[in-house]
């Protein structure tokens, strides 16, 4: 009995220690950093012509619209997602047989009970699910590439710092040119693969999860 509690103590603690081991800060991820103007730009091939575009330049037309590399777009945060499913299913099945035996003969000392049968099966099932989750608000990126077609590929990341911990709101995806506003702001429904992230760290998200140990047991269980 010792023994047992003793590997269970040390698996726990190694599970523990992995798991520390494995948080990292949520801002290091490559996949949201910030991209400065001039940092990834790269010359277009020639084209025999005078001019030469790059990605540094921008039409005109454009006005104050963000388009280059290093430009800065306000994404609106307006996620809202509604989901939900029900099923039932019933179904039954009954039967019966039953045979006269003679009254003369071998077969007369059966008696019509002995020979008769019957039977019924019903089943009645249902289930149903439903998920709503909701996400406002704004995030300022920056646009990391700019593809020939004219779609921009913009990420970004914002910590906020509060009394009882940090929030973090990661987002990045592809955007067009022509749904960003003059005042360089885009819906975030209008954002192609779009990854967003909202998480959290400090004594409010602790207190939403289960402890090391008890997340140990959780998965060694069998129930």
């Amino acid at each position: 009995m010792r023994a047992l509690i003793a590997t269970a103590a040390l698996g726990a603690l190694l599970f523990a220690t992995s798991a520390q081991a494995g948080r990292r800060d949520p801002l290091a991820n490559p996949d949201f950093q910030v991209t400065y103007a001039g940092e990834d730009a790269q010359p277009a091939p020639p084209n025999g012509a005078i001019f030469q575009a790059s990605t540094g330049y921008s039409a005109l037309t454009n006005g104050g619209r963000a388009a280059t590399v290093g430009d800065i777009i306000t994404i609106l945060l307006v996620e809202r997602t509604q989901a939900s499913k029900s099923n039932s299913a019933n179904t039954g099945r009954s039967g019966s047989i039953g045979l006269a035996p003679p009254t003369t003969g071998i077969f007369n000392l059966f008696s019509p009970s002995d020979v008769a049968a019957s039977g019924n099966q019903d089943f009645k099932g249902s289930g149903g699910a439903a998920q709503s989750n909701q996400l406002s608000g704004e995030i300022t990126v920056t646009i990391a590439r700019v593809y020939p077609n004219g779609t921009m590929l913009v990420r970004g990341q914002k910590q906020l710092t509060l009394n009882r911990g940090d929030e973090y709101v990661q987002i990045s995806g592809l955007v067009r040119q022509g749904d960003i506003s003059p005042d360089n702001r885009v819906l975030s429904t209008r954002v192609a693969d779009a990854r967003i992230t909202y998480s959290g760290r400090g004594e409010i998200a602790r207190a939403s999860r289960q402890g090391w140990l008890q997340r140990f047991f959780s998965i060694i269980s069998p129930f």
